[in-house]
Formats: C-alpha cells, sequence, structure tokens
C-alpha cells in the first residue's frame, strides 16, 4: 500500500518525440531521479507523472531540525513524518530542483513544459472526517476540528481557520451591541424634539436642492409625507433613519467598538500562544526550517543574504502612490457621476425619480462603487506580481508574502473605502452655499448635505456595500469554482472512457482514477489563503472604521462569517486541490494589518462624530444657545429651537441668473442648512464655536480610546501564565537531565 502512496503529481501535455519541451521535461525529472525520487507515469489525455521522496530525506529533515514532527499523533502510518511535513519539504525540492540548462520548474511551468503540480487528495480518514463532519453547510453551528484540519492543511491553514472561529465568535458581542443601539435610535426617534420640530416647521421655507425646476419646499414636508404614506420625498425617509444612527449611543458605541477591536486582538493573541504550544511550534524559527530544506535539497548551497536599495525601495514607493492617486480619481469619478446624476435625476419627467433623485443618485453611486470594486480587485492581481520578484527581491518567501499583503492591502483599502471617506468627511462641506455653489466643469453644482445630516449618505452606502459584497460576492465565490470543476469533469469523462475501452490495463491502474479526479479540482496557488485573509480583514475594516455610521456592521459580519466559514471548508475540501501545508506559528504581518486598523478606527470613528453627525452641533447648541443655557428652564428640552437655529437665511434674489429654481413662495427669503449670516453670507460666531467643539471633541475622543486601548493591552497579558509556567517547567527538566549526565564524570574524574 506504501508503494501506492505519492507526494505530488506533476502534469504536462503529450510533446512531440523529441521537441524541445520534450527534453527539458525529460532533464527535469532525470534531476529529480538522481535525488532518489521515484516516478512514476500515466498517459491519458495527458502525461502524469506521480514522485515520491526517498525516506532519507526526510531523516535529514529531522536530524538537522531536532522536530518534534516524529512524536505527532497526526504521522500517517508507516511514514515517520506528518504528511503534511512531506508535501511541505517535496514541494521546496520541487521548486529548486535545477536543470542542466540553469531552469527551475517554475521556468518550465511558464514555458508549458508542465502544466500543473498537486500534491493529492487522498482517502485517508481525516479526510473523510472533514468532509462529513467541518465542510458541509449543516454543521455552521458547530465548532470546527482546528487539530484534524492542521493534520490535513498544515499549520497555516489551521490557524487561519482558527482565527476566522475566533474572530466570529466575539464578533457575536459586538453584533448584539450593535443591534442594542440601532434599536435604542428608533426608540428615540419617537420622541425626539429635534424631529417633532421638524413636524411643525409649516413656516420654514427651504432653498431648493438643485438648479433645475426643483421647487421651494416646506421643512415640515418631510414629517407630513411619513405620516400620509404617501411617496416621501429625499429628507422624509432619511430624517427617520439619521436618528436611528445620529444619537448619543452611537458615541457609546463607537468607544465600545474601539476596546472591543484591542480585546480581541489581545485575546487573539493568548488563543494563538495557547495553540502553537500545543503544537510545539511556539518558539519555531521558519529562516532556519528554510535553510535546514535548501541544504537537504542541495548540499553545496549558499544562503541568499539579505539586500537591501534606497534607490529600489523609491521606485516602489513611488508605484505605490501611484496606484493609490489612480483609486482616489476613481473615487472622484464616482463623486462626478453622483453629482450628474443628480443634476439628471432632477430634470426628469418621472415625478418619483425626480423627488428621490438624490437619494438615487445615492444608492446607484453605491452600487457603482460596488462593480469598481469587483472590477479593481480583478485587475490588483496583475499589478504585484511584477513588482515584488524584479524590485524588492526579497530573500524568503515570508518575505515575499509580507511585502505582496502590505501592497494589495493598500491597494483594497482604498479601493474599498477612497469613496466612504468622501462622502463621510467632505460631502456638504466644500460645496459652498446659495447663491455661490462650487460647480464641476462650472455646471453642476457639488452635492450638499440635506438638512437630515450627510451620515444618512455614509449609513446608505455602507450597508448596500456591504450587503452586496456579503450575498453577490459569496455567491459568485461558491458558484464560479463549482461551475468550473462541474465543467472540467464533464469534459474529461468522455476521454477517459474512450481510454478504458482502448487500454484496458492501463485503465485498471489503481492510481489513474483519483489523479485525474484531483486533476479536474480548481487549480490553487501560494497565495490562495492570502485571498481569504484579505476578505476577512477588508470587512474587519468595514466593521470597525465607520462603525458609528452604521451600527448594524458587525451583525451583517456575524452572520456572513457564520456561512463564510463553511463556504471556504467546503471549497478546499471539495472544489480545490489540495493546498501545499506550511507551517507558522502565528498569521503573519496580518496581526500588525489588524492592530492599524484598530488606530484607524479610533481616527475613522472620532472623526465621523465630530464631524459627519450632528452630535457636536446639537450639544454646543444646548449647553451655548438653548433655553437652558441663557434662563432656568426647568423641565424643558434643552435641544428646542436647534432645527431654527442651525439653518441659515438666504434672499431669494440673491441667485445666481442662470439658475431656475421653482415658483418662489411668499416671502423674499429661504432657509439651507448652514452657520452663516444673513447679510453677506460669512460664518457666524456660531460656526466657530462649532468647528472649536468639534476639534476639542476629536482631540478627546481618541486620546481616551487610545489610551483605553493601551490599558486594554497591558492589562491582557499576550501570553497566558500557563504557557510560560509550561515553558519554564520544561527548562527545568532539561537542564535536570543534563545535569544528572554531568554528575557521574564528575565523581569519577
Amino acid at each position: 500500500q506504501d508503494e501506492e502512496k505519492w507526494d505530488f503529481v506533476l502534469v504536462s501535455d503529450i510533446h512531440e518525440v523529441g521537441s524541445e519541451k520534450e527534453i527539458k521535461r525529460k532533464k527535469f525529472l532525470d534531476e529529480l531521479s538522481k535525488k532518489g525520487f521515484t516516478i512514476k507515469k500515466i498517459e491519458d489525455k495527458k502525461l502524469f507523472y506521480g514522485v515520491r521522496a526517498p525516506k532519507q530525506i526526510f531523516w535529514k529533515y529531522q536530524w538537522l531540525l531536532r522536530n518534534p514532527d516524529s512524536r505527532l499523533q497526526c504521522s500517517d502510518v508507516p511514514h515517520d513524518v506528518p504528511v503534511t511535513t512531506r508535501i511541505r519539504i517535496v514541494s521546496f525540492i520541487l521548486k529548486n530542483t535545477t536543470t542542466p540548462d540553469l531552469e527551475k520548474f517554475h521556468h518550465l511551468m511558464k514555458q508549458k513544459v508542465f502544466e500543473a503540480a498537486f500534491p493529492l487528495h487522498e482517502k485517508e480518514e481525516v479526510r473523510e472526517f472533514l468532509k462529513e463532519k467541518w465542510a458541509r453547510w449543516r454543521d455552521i453551528f458547530c465548532q470546527q476540528p482546528i487539530e484534524k484540519i492542521r493534520c490535513y492543511f498544515g499549520e497555516k491553514v489551521a490557524l487561519y481557520f482558527a482565527w476566522l472561529g475566533w474572530y466570529t465568535c466575539l464578533l457575536g458581542i459586538a453584533a448584539v451591541a450593535g443591534l442594542v443601539v440601532f434599536v435604542a435610535g428608533i426608540t428615540v426617534f419617537s420622541s425626539s424634539q429635534v424631529s417633532k420640530e421638524i413636524c411643525e416647521a409649516t413656516d420654514t421655507i427651504m432653498c431648493p436642492l438643485c438648479d433645475q425646476k426643483c421647487p421651494f419646499w416646506r421643512l415640515s414636508d418631510t414629517c407630513t409625507y411619513a405620516k400620509a404614506g404617501t411617496p416621501l420625498p429625499r429628507t422624509a425617509s432619511r430624517r427617520r433613519v439619521t436618528h436611528m444612527i445620529d444619537n448619543e449611543g452611537t458615541v457609546l458605541f463607537a468607544m465600545f467598538m474601539a476596546i472591543w477591536a484591542t480585546v480581541f486582538l489581545e485575546l487573539w493573541k493568548r488563543q494563538r500562544a495557547t495553540v502553537v504550544t500545543n503544537w510545539d511550534l511556539f518558539r519555531w524559527d521558519e529562516e532556519e526550517e528554510e535553510l535546514a530544506m535548501e541544504l537537504i535539497n542541495n548540499l553545496q548551497h549558499e544562503p541568499r543574504q539579505y539586500q537591501h536599495s534606497y534607490f529600489r525601495s523609491t521606485i516602489v514607493l513611488l508605484l505605490v502612490l501611484l496606484m493609490i492617486a489612480v483609486l482616489i480619481g476613481i473615487a472622484h469619478a464616482l463623486v462626478i457621476y453622483r453629482v450628474v446624476a443628480t443634476a439628471l435625476f432632477t430634470q426628469c419627467d418621472f415625478e418619483l425619480l425626480r423627488e428621490q433623485a438624490n437619494t438615487v443618485a445615492v444608492m446607484t453611486g453605491a452600487v457603482l462603487h460596488y462593480i469598481t470594486i469587483v472590477v479593481m480587485t480583478k485587475v490588483r492581481s496583475e499589478v504585484p506580481w511584477a513588482l515584488l520578484p524584479s524590485l524588492e527581491k526579497p530573500r524568503t518567501f515570508s518575505q515575499r508574502e509580507s511585502n505582496f499583503t502590505m501592497k494589495i492591502f493598500t491597494f483594497q483599502f482604498f479601493t474599498n473605502f477612497s469613496s466612504l471617506i468622501y462622502i463621510a468627511f467632505f460631502l456638504g462641506r466644500i460645496n459652498g452655499h446659495p447663491g455661490n455653489y462650487v460647480r464641476v466643469a462650472g455646471k453642476w453644482r457639488l452635492e450638499e448635505c440635506h438638512p437630515s445630516g450627510c451620515i444618512t449618505d455614509l449609513f446608505i452606502q455602507m450597508a448596500i456595500i456591504m450587503l452586496l459584497k456579503q450575498t453577490i460576492s459569496n455567491v459568485m465565490e461558491y458558484l464560479i469554482p463549482w461551475i468550473a470543476y462541474k465543467v472540467r469533469k464533464k469534459q474529461q469523462r468522455p476521454k477517459k472512457r474512450r481510454m478504458m475501452l482502448g487500454e484496458e490495463e492501463e485503465a485498471e491502474d489503481p492510481c489513474k482514477r483519483q489523479w485525474l479526479s484531483n486533476y479536474q479540482l480548481n487549480e490553487v496557488n501560494v497565495f490562495s489563503l492570502f485571498d481569504e485573509f484579505l476578505e476577512m480583514v477588508i470587512q474587519y475594516s468595514f466593521t470597525t472604521i465607520f462603525v458609528a455610521a452604521f451600527p448594524l456592521a458587525p451583525l451583517l459580519a456575524f452572520f456572513n462569517n457564520l456561512f463564510e466559514i463553511r463556504l471556504d471548508a467546503i471549497k478546499m475540501m471539495r472544489l480545490h486541490r489540495r493546498m501545499v501545508p506550511r507551517k507558522a506559528n502565528d498569521i503573519g504581518i496580518w496581526l500588525q494589518v489588524l492592530e492599524a486598523i484598530g488606530i484607524l478606527a479610533v481616527i475613522g470613528n472620532g472623526l465621523v462624530i465630530a464631524i459627519t453627525s450632528d452630535f457636536i452641533p446639537l450639544q454646543v447648541y444646548k449647553y451655548t444657545y438653548s433655553p437652558c443655557a441663557t434662563a432656568n428652564s426647568t423641565g424643558v428640552d434643552c435641544s428646542m429651537g436647534y432645527i431654527n437655529h442651525s439653518l441659515s437665511v438666504f434672499r431669494i434674489q440673491d441667485f445666481e441668473s442662470h439658475t431656475k429654481p421653482g415658483l418662489a413662495p411668499t416671502g423674499v427669503c429661504c432657509r439651507y442648512r448652514d452657520y452663516r449670516n444673513s447679510d453677506d453670507y460669512s460664518y457666524t460666531a456660531q460656526f466657530w464655536h462649532i468647528f472649536a467643539a468639534r476639534l476639542a471633541f476629536l482631540i478627546l475622543f481618541e486620546h481616551v480610546a487610545l489610551c483605553v486601548k493601551l490599558i486594554a493591552a497591558w492589562y491582557v497579558p499576550d501570553v497566558p501564565q500557563s504557557v510560560k509556567n509550561q515553558f519554564l517547567d520544561r527548562k527545568h527538566s532539561d537542564l535536570r537531565k543534563e545535569l544528572r549526565w554531568v554528575m557521574p564524570r564528575g565523581c569519577q574524574g
């Protein structure tokens, strides 16, 4: 049975005898034979070569590293090292075997000498257990068998699923808190003094919201439409949403999420320390293992030295900045779309579309933003591959992976968040005012914040993007590999049957069916797991950075992750070829990325509350300008009069000559959202009071949140005491054994 176990399978087209590709293939296989590899050939539509490494290679590995693998329970009898270790070593040797022409395996792959190389999904006990107990939708609420995952896919994949499970578990706490804040916001709305004032503002005439055909409107219309059940103008539904998310509970929730992010990472560090200690990998040295495998492959190998070039680093930095500039340009294009779409919708003959012009522009802009994310995700995979090898020249695979991770995450972060950053911090603040609007190409005026607040636009944008990413993207993530697998399987079936009829002896080979079925699965590469990590880290960014504007983000992420775990499991076990297992004792540079996101979350939420939200203007009014501040008004709501105080006055005759607003109402003035004088439209003293309060709150919030994060990080140790004591006992035991060997010799002397 051992003779039929193969470490790797190489696949090649059937080349003409004596052709250049056939000669190169033979040279590479000859080099493997010189190293003691056993090679088996099976011919079908393609050529399949099964390779098995000699046991001496694994003995050298164990001897060099004094590796505990031989003691592991998941060792696959009769091998004395785990299957995952065998595959990893063989994969390394395959990639680093050099032909007499100084060509390695990746060169031969580029030249189409070989088409594929992969380890096999074998019918072993661990695999059958994972297929039945883990990679099924019905097990969505079951605990993951991390040890079994490790024994089949290696430590890196096991750590990914351990991290994802831990993240999802703690996300449940944040989801409950966000839901409570959201429900509390709905309750607050029903008794809001601000909403009451809007409903009673029958004499407040608002300025038109566009240049052409938009009418003057009464502020109270938003309440009247909502109560009548007729189609709402764009203010009505937004006013409801605004009070759900823009209230005092939002500030507390933003602070809670800053603490949650820190506690989550600190608890993960403890969990990771416990897990890798049980695996005997806490102090494992990746560089030492890589050097050992290089020597096993070639005893004359000289280690590649660390290199750094300021010139190459400068080029890489400039290219990254160029990439960011392109993404910011795309965000500007989305802004222009919203501006132009709003102008066109307001001139539409369809009444409902005209009334909801701004809301429709926001929602279609969000969908367009999602499409941009999907397109740029496809584009980004082509950029870093060319940059990393030629410019940075990393010494180890870990360095290469870290460099790749930072660039791709930066790319994806700006792709996902550049438009959100504009909506959160610039929308409605750079558009000017009636009579002096800032315009695109001198024609279309920039969007302005509605009296309900710009935080609603941010809420809509985040809700649409998260819902689309967690529905359409996940469905496509499963359907595309599933369809590809079914198509390849169907294409292979008839040809396999013809082979079986024509060559009966070869058809009876027990390996043939297994190799063909593995070949039909979808291809994986060394960065396949990277895409899964990236997807979750971007989701973590959505869950934390702008959570003050979208308290339901943790809830959506929680339900998504329940399915994501099983989706990834099904893909790995049933739809994809087996990944080359990689040893690891942490999640790598992703931990630093998550910590950076935690800092950005504090800054982002502080800015949302200080700048985007109405929280600060309302507090300034309560304590400086309201009846409570000017007189002894016990029993009076301190927000009384806020709406009237937050609206400036504009003289209708001062409209620009080329604008054509609707019929003017009785009177000569209209109101708009800003803090400006009615004579020269300069900023009022209240504007500067609010500006100072926003700045003070931002500084206070961020310092308090960062201090709480530091205290939480100090309070929760990275490594549990049980792990430290375990290492202490182990050191003590080893020293005692050494001393017992020394004592008898001393006595004899």
